[in-house]
């Protein structure tokens, strides 16, 4: 029978060193040994060391059965532990194998019962002992509230029980760079907590055995390995030693191990929903192993924690978490108009910063730009937009380094993290947050985890403290942020649905109010042709007829006469026919509006009227008129015709007074959907009128009196109302009968902003 050692020679280089086979070493540490037993009970794999326990050789082991060598007691009590198909990890087996004690550990690789036998414990720790420290540790954990004081916990408590020098609680991130999240050594040791640790230093499979394997256990660092020898029956035959007590480590971590002088280890694995969340590393500078059952009370320690990560977590969480909260209910409860202007008061709110703790924030909605805090400018806000588009991100966005996705942001110290969100209809919102220059302490350089010389590859042997400034990138989101601004972002988009469909409404209302409007203001010029423009040309037809009836009686003065009533008719049909030409030429044309000096619009029409006014012996005062966006021309045209209705409507009994006043700063007067900034007021002292007629006034060739009293077509402050509607803004009467009367005008803010009546 032909034997061989199945130890892995293969040369490791920087290539593959990340994919350093060290599952299959063939090789153990010399504190036990090996058997690999076939499912028929023949010993089929056996370390070279069993000599040092037994009298015989690995040689004269491979092939025999199991029961030849140990007797057939021995197999009935392994047979009796593994329960069929099951192997116990808890407790290994305690047995007598040739006449000395042994505890032994089972399990299966590819078919094969791996037997890992170690001496018994003479002088061991007794289970009570170990039941009763972790009695206490129970006790002292439900004490703690943070994560953190948790781990800091299970370091001191595992140090307790194992008695190793070092125990470190060891925490991977996103990438697997590892931190010391707690500690708790020997005074005399110089502490390693809160130093960064590259994934280089416990590679890919490593990490994943550290998954399959909880526990694992270095007894001297330097050992010299047990080669694992078969039956040479088939090529390529290997042992899988993922699940060994025994395994021999990589020579590298072995190295990496002794450059930073430990003697011996204890690892145990955190494993949380499935991936490897940290390490328990306990490190002794010295030879030590320790007995089951203190492993055991080790590996609970490890079950403490990975219980409680997300409970803790949560705690660590909860006051801030609580905090957003309370800021997204306040914002959810502010009351909003149904205006785009609400977007104004959502920027300003200070909750839009705090419910995801961000230094600034944008609404980007209809091309315009809503800005607080700390931001970027609003040609990088849409660049922003743009290069999101550009990665067809249509909804959801966030980061902590905005450079990783679009280099160009890298040296903007204003945001390096973000969350972003879609709005729909070209709408976003975008929260910011600043730079945040941190420094990362390593325990050695991060770059020169594995070197390089010439006798092969070779773990760091400096572990100097080695410092990193990270740039380039803002704090992380926490997930409570991230959904925060989520919820809120729902809730913005609906605000800006509800105004859309409320302008919409507001759209069609008005639509519907001209449509209204223009369909009385034809049957009033239906009317106003049928009747005002017929009275005057009867008049001319039958002045006409008459004379040519009478020409050889008519005298001279008779023809005058007639002519001149004539001229009146005439006269009066061609203002009638202007003023309806003027009242359907305005039309509503906001993109026209300019700044307008009243002022300057007032001085021209006192200017022009100058004649009229003096005729009537009027006197008109007025103070300071204020700047508004309207039409200068369509100005003229309104304050004319008040000034003139106001000395039309003049009283006998007393000469005309006019006093025009305004408001001096801008004013926030709000009606409904109606929103203006400044006013203006022109009060005379002439007849006044019934106010319940104040509607009236305002509508096309209405009038309140008759036309052989007061002459006119009746068009004047309907066409006052017009204008004021085309620049989006009002106008309004108050009257008293005897005493005179008010016009006010209102105009907007900022037409393009407001809803307003067409």
């Amino acid at each position: 029978m032909k034997i061989r050692d199945i130890v892995n020679r293969d040369l490791v280089t920087l290539t593959n060193c990340e994919h350093e086979p060290i599952h299959i070493p063939g090789k153990i540490q010399p504190h036990g040994f090996l058997l690999g037993i076939t499912q028929d009970w023949k010993i089929d794999f056996c370390t070279e060391n069993v000599a040092v326990y037994f009298d015989i050789s690995h040689i004269q082991m491979l092939g025999k059965d199991f029961v030849t060598i140990f007797g057939s007691i021995a197999q009935e009590e392994i047979l009796a532990y593994i329960k069929g198909d099951e192997v116990q990890d808890a407790f290994p087996l305690e047995i007598e194998l040739l006449g000395k004690l042994f505890q032994i550990n089972i399990h299966v690789s590819d078919g094969i019962f791996v037997l890992e036998a170690e001496l018994l414990f003479a002088d061991r720790e007794k289970l009570a002992d170990a039941y009763k420290q972790t009695i206490q540790f129970v006790s002292q954990m439900n004490k703690t509230k943070s994560l953190k004081d948790l781990c800091a916990l299970v370091a001191k408590g595992t140090r307790e029980i194992t008695g190793y020098d070092r125990v470190m609680i060891y925490r991977f991130d996103e990438q697997y760079n590892g931190e010391v999240f707690a500690e708790d050594c020997r005074e005399d040791l110089e502490p390693f907590l809160g130093l960064h640790y590259p994934h280089t230093d416990i590679p890919a499979q490593a990490r994943e055995l550290y998954i399959r394997n909880q526990l694992r256990l270095i007894v001297d660092i330097n050992y010299e390995p047990v080669p694992i020898y078969t039956v040479d029956d088939k090529e390529g035959k290997n042992l899988d030693l993922s699940l060994s007590i025994l395994r021999s480590t990589s020579p590298i971590h072995v190295e990496y191990l002794k450059n930073i002088g430990v003697g011996a280890t204890l690892t145990i694995s955190l494993i949380h929903h499935g991936k490897l969340w940290g390490l328990i590393a306990c490190h002794h500078y010295s030879e030590k192993n320790i007995s089951p059952e203190i492993r055991l009370a080790a590996k609970l320690q490890g079950q403490f924690i990975t219980s409680q990560i997300d409970i803790r977590q949560s705690n660590d969480e909860y006051i801030s978490a609580q905090n957003t909260i309370l800021a997204l209910e306040q914002l959810n409860a502010l009351d909003l108009p149904i205006l785009q202007k609400s977007l104004e008061t959502i920027i300003a709110a200070p909750q839009l910063l705090e419910i995801c703790n961000a230094a600034g924030v944008s609404i980007i909605s209809r091309n315009k730009v809503y800005k607080n805090g700390q931001t970027p400018n609003d040609e990088q806000i849409f660049s922003l937009i743009e290069k999101i588009a550009s990665k067809n991100i249509t909804e959801i966005f966030s980061t902590n380094k905005i450079s990783d996705y679009f280099p160009e942001f890298a040296k903007d110290e204003n945001f390096a993290g973000i969350i972003y969100h879609s709005l729909g209809n070209s709408d976003h919102i975008i929260w910011f947050r600043p730079e945040t220059i941190s420094e990362i302490h390593w325990g050695g350089d991060p770059e020169k985890s594995i070197v390089k010389d010439s006798n092969g590859l070779h773990p760091r042997n400096s572990f100097n403290i080695w410092k990193q400034i990270v740039n380039n990138q803002s704090n992380v989101w926490r997930s409570y942020e991230i959904n925060a601004a989520a919820q809120y972002a729902h809730t913005l988009q609906n605000q800006l649905i509800l105004i859309m469909l409320s302008e919409e409404e507001e759209k069609y209302r008005n639509q519907s109010e001209v449509l209204k409007e223009t369909n009385s203001e034809l049957e009033n010029i239906n009317w106003i042709s049928t009747h005002d423009l017929q009275e005057p040309l009867r008049k001319i037809q039958l002045i006409t007829s008459k004379m040519l009836s009478e020409l050889d009686v008519i005298s001279t003065e008779s023809i005058s006469n007639s002519l001149e009533r004539v001229s009146k008719s005439a006269n009066r049909m061609s203002g009638l026919l202007e003023d309806i030409l003027k009242y359907t030429r305005i039309k509503n044309n906001r993109d026209a509006l300019d700044s307008v000096d009243l002022n300057e619009v007032l001085q021209s029409v006192l200017k022009e009227m100058n004649e009229s006014i003096t005729e009537n012996n009027a006197v008109i005062e007025y103070e300071n008129l204020p700047e508004v966006h309207a039409i200068t021309f369509l100005m003229k045209q309104l304050f004319t015709n008040i000034i003139q209705n106001s000395l039309k409507y003049g009283s006998p009994e007393r000469n005309t007074k006019i006093k025009i006043t305004a408001s001096q700063e801008p004013v926030i007067i709000s009606n409904l959907f109606k929103v203006y900034c400044h006013w203006v007021r022109f009060s005379d002292n002439g007849i006044g009128f019934e106010q319940q007629y104040e509607k009236s006034i305002f509508k096309i060739f209405t009038r309140l009196h008759p036309q052989e009293q007061y002459t006119g077509s009746g068009i004047g402050l309907a066409l006052c109302k017009k204008i004021m509607q085309a620049i989006g803004g009002d106008i309004y009467a108050q009257g008293k009968p005897g005493e005179g009367t008010d016009i006010i005008i209102y105009f907007p803010c900022d037409p393009k902003d407001t809803l307003l009546p067409l």
